[in-house]
């Protein structure tokens, strides 16, 4: 054993103590007719406490990593909707209340300060409409009214508007009945996806393609950029946005598999799995008309 001993050597020796203390009490009662019944039936009580407890603990200690992700993700989401809201309704309504004060503004100026003006209100015009994007891609509040499919196809015509990216998105079947914690999952590894060939693969043709399947939701990205090494762990060598959607696919119990080489673009393919309260509509879904 090593020193200072780890905590499952300290549980396992000391179970392993009670245990034998346990043994030679119950050796010494059949050997002996003084020894005391009740000192046997404690030392037994003993055992029986401490391996529970180490049995808990081993439970315990299964399961923590899972739920500290789940906790994780749904504190990112909780305060991504929270920053969309302060913005929007915050700093959104500071920036409109500039933007009519300077038009009031120019209305009243002499001409030598027009261009002037007309630039600080173009300036506000622009800031507030990032203002809005942004509060868009923290809290996409599409995804509850227009669904998974339609939300997507309105971020990718926003998002590469004016990038010279020739984009498809590609849904075979009918998307509705995804359940929210799937959509929500599917929508943010997509726009991380998309935000990281923006900024570093240059490429010129990207697929989005979603579909159903027997095993659950399967979502699939591939572009033709620059590529890269996928780290096998990636939140640890730097790759913060692979960590990121590795750990969504986790949180729902699916599967990410990232392919992807210098020079010959990346791919990425993401499998939901059914829950089971919603695999019989999901395949309800899949078959309607």
């Amino acid at each position: 054993m090593s020193w200072p001993p780890s905590r499952n050597n300290v549980r396992r020796f000391t179970l392993t103590l009670c245990i034998a203390s346990a043994a030679g009490s119950l050796l010494m009662y059949c050997l002996s007719s003084q020894f005391p019944l009740a000192l046997l039936v404690l030392s037994f009580a003993a055992t029986a406490g401490v391996w529970m407890q180490h049995r808990y603990l081993l439970k315990s200690i299964k399961f923590q990593p899972q739920e500290l992700a789940d906790r994780l993700l749904q504190v990112q989401e909780n305060e991504r909707h929270r920053l969309s809201r302060e913005l929007h309704d915050d700093i959104g309504q500071l920036l409109t209340a500039a933007k009519l004060q300077s038009e009031w503004l120019k209305r009243r100026l002499p001409d030598e300060l027009q261009s002037h003006c007309a630039t600080l209100c173009e300036t506000l015009e622009e800031t507030l409409a990032k203002v809005r994007d942004v509060s868009a891609i923290l809290n996409p509040r599409q995804l509850a009214s227009l669904g998974l499919e339609a939300s997507l196809r309105a971020h990718l015509l926003k998002t590469l508007a004016n990038t010279g990216v020739n984009w498809s998105l590609e849904c075979q079947q009918r998307l509705t009945g995804i359940p929210e914690e799937m959509a929500v999952a599917a929508f943010r590894i997509t726009q991380e996806a998309v935000t990281n060939m923006l900024r570093h693969a240059q490429a010129i043709n990207l697929l989005v393609r979603l579909q159903r399947s027997p095993d659950g939701l399967v979502l699939f990205i591939s572009d033709d950029g620059l590529g890269f090494y996928p780290a096998a762990h990636p939140g640890s060598e730097g790759q913060r946005g692979m960590a990121g959607m590795a750990e969504r696919v986790e949180q729902l119990g699916g599967k990410l598999a990232v392919n992807s080489e210098p020079s010959k673009g990346t791919r990425i393919e993401a499998l939901f799995p059914w829950a089971p309260r919603a695999l019989e509509r999901a395949s309800a879904d899949r078959v309607r008309p």
